[in-house]
């Protein structure tokens, strides 16, 4: 019996059958955490909502549920369903950072919103083991947080009436 239970439980972690995958699902895992680590840092600095432990965990999701399908050899076209199906999902966590006043010019959360959205898409190619993509993305993405504010002076662009 003993035995049976034990090879029952090596099937059960078969997916993983070597240090090679299990490696890879770590890289991939903890990049995706480390990467939306920082842009969730950068929004919890800033005193938004949306921060660390939302950006790691949207970014491990997301990274997750294109691995899992990747490893399991899903074709391209069945993976753009799910990568459609995280982006949508993301959409409503994004929608329900964004608050509008009374005044019809103020609306906030659109930025945190789409630094949720980014940070999914991040958390998308580290799944995919487009590290490179994934790295320069986060960097881009610190880049429009930090230095355009500075540009617009503020960070604050209002329409004009």
């Amino acid at each position: 019996m003993f035995d049976r239970i034990m090879a029952t439980l090596a099937a059960e972690f078969s997916d993983a059958p070597d240090v090679e995958q299990i490696t890879r699902i770590l890289v991939r895992l903890l990049l995706a955490a480390i990467l939306g680590g920082v842009l969730g840092y950068e929004r919890e600095h800033h005193g938004k909502a949306a921060g660390v432990r939302t950006h790691m965990l949207v970014a491990m999701g997301s990274a997750l549920f294109v691995l899992v399908p990747n490893q399991a050899g899903m074709s391209i076209a069945d993976m753009s369903r799910v990568i459609q199906g995280v982006v949508a999902g993301i959409g409503f966590l994004g929608a329900g950072a964004i608050i509008k006043r009374q005044s019809e010019e103020d609306v906030q959360g659109l930025t945190t919103a789409a630094g949720v959205w980014m940070t999914a898409a991040i958390g998308i190619a580290c799944g995919l083991g487009r590290e490179s993509t994934a790295v320069i993305s986060a960097v881009l993405a610190l880049v429009v947080l930090n230095v355009v504010p500075r540009l617009l002076g503020n960070g604050r662009h209002r329409p004009a009436r």
